[in-house]
């Protein structure tokens, strides 16, 4: 029988939520939301892109392993900025990717499909395929993640590149918290969902996450959950591991449980998976999250190096 799912997987990334039925939220100049605040690498993408910042590789460029970097839903490239500062130092190098219809404002986020939210992650890696590296990897948080297993399923690496690595940080395939879906009730009462957090948070979350996008995140969850009980197995040579907090707010810790079923490596071997003593979603970001613990820096600095020994292998 197929996993099922019902609900506004929405509603599992907020601490709490409030259902808008104005046509318009009020939205203010200091949200990402807005027309002032955009994600940075809209406007300076050789900061964050590596195919931007070295248009024209040496072969010393080339030798260097890539690893592209995707945040999550209604998130930002800020997501990965601590591993990429973590990193600045390293034979690697990151490429942090802005997803499709994020960064900008409302009304562009909110006329965004799942698609398009892949689609900046493809391009970033047919642009780094094209310039000649050989040594590319991917990491991704909550939706990010979604989006790589989408990917895998898809059977997109068979005409292209195989990744080296693979890494997903607390994918959402089950969200933590079911609530009962009422689009189906109030219909086009449902416009925005509106999130608690800090006006800093502001700057780099949507604070209004629109229902379109809401519909295309619950579809995205539920094709990856069909496809994980279907099966399917890894690109050959590809290294995948799924890290998840044991007490995951947003993404329940039985998502990793049905990759870890669904999942398999080229050979059929089971894939490897680490559950982390954390009660925070995506446990590798920790700025402007309040009174960070000396074990939640140690979870970070954990999975950071653990992914940086591959990237050197």
């Amino acid at each position: 029988m197929k996993f099922q799912y019902s609900g506004l997987s929405i509603g599992l990334l907020l601490v709490a939520f409030l259902i808008g039925c104005d046509k318009y939220p009020p939205i203010e100049d200091d949200m990402l939301d807005g027309n002032i605040i955009f994600d940075p690498s809209i406007n300076n993408p050789e900061q964050f892109l590596v195919s931007a910042k070295y248009p024209t590789p040496s072969p010393q460029d080339l030798d260097r392993h890539v690893i592209i970097a995707a945040h999550g839903y209604t998130s930002t490239t800020f997501e990965w900025s601590e591993f990429q500062e973590w990193s600045q130092d390293a034979n690697y190098r990151v490429s942090q990717v802005l997803l499709g219809g994020h960064g900008l404002t409302y009304d562009a986020f909110r006329a965004s499909k799942w698609e398009d939210w892949l689609e900046t992650i493809k391009i970033e890696f047919e642009a780094l395929e094209k310039l000649g590296y050989k040594k590319i990897s991917f990491v991704g948080s909550s939706t990010g993640s979604t989006l790589l297993l989408e990917l895998v399923q898809s059977g997109y690496f068979n005409a292209h590149l195989v990744p080296k690595n693979i890494f997903l940080i607390d994918p959402i395939i089950v969200p933590s918290v079911k609530l009962q879906s009422i689009a189906g009730i109030i219909g086009p009462m449902l416009v925005y969902i509106e999130t608690d957090q800090t006006k800093e948070e502001d700057k780099y979350w949507y604070h209004f996450r629109p229902q379109e996008t809401v519909k295309e995140l619950n579809e995205l969850i539920k094709k990856v959950q069909n496809e994980l009980e279907d099966g399917f197995k890894l690109p050959q040579d590809t290294y995948f591991k799924v890290f998840h907090s044991k007490n995951d707010p947003v993404a329940n810790s039985l998502s990793t449980v049905l990759i870890y079923k669904g999942l398999r490596n080229y050979d059929g071997s089971k894939i490897e998976v680490q559950i982390m003593d954390s009660n925070i979603h995506v446990f590798t970001r920790l700025k402007l999250r309040p009174l960070v613990s000396q074990l939640e820096l140690d979870n970070q600095q954990a999975a950071f190096i653990q992914i940086a020994q591959k990237l050197s292998e």
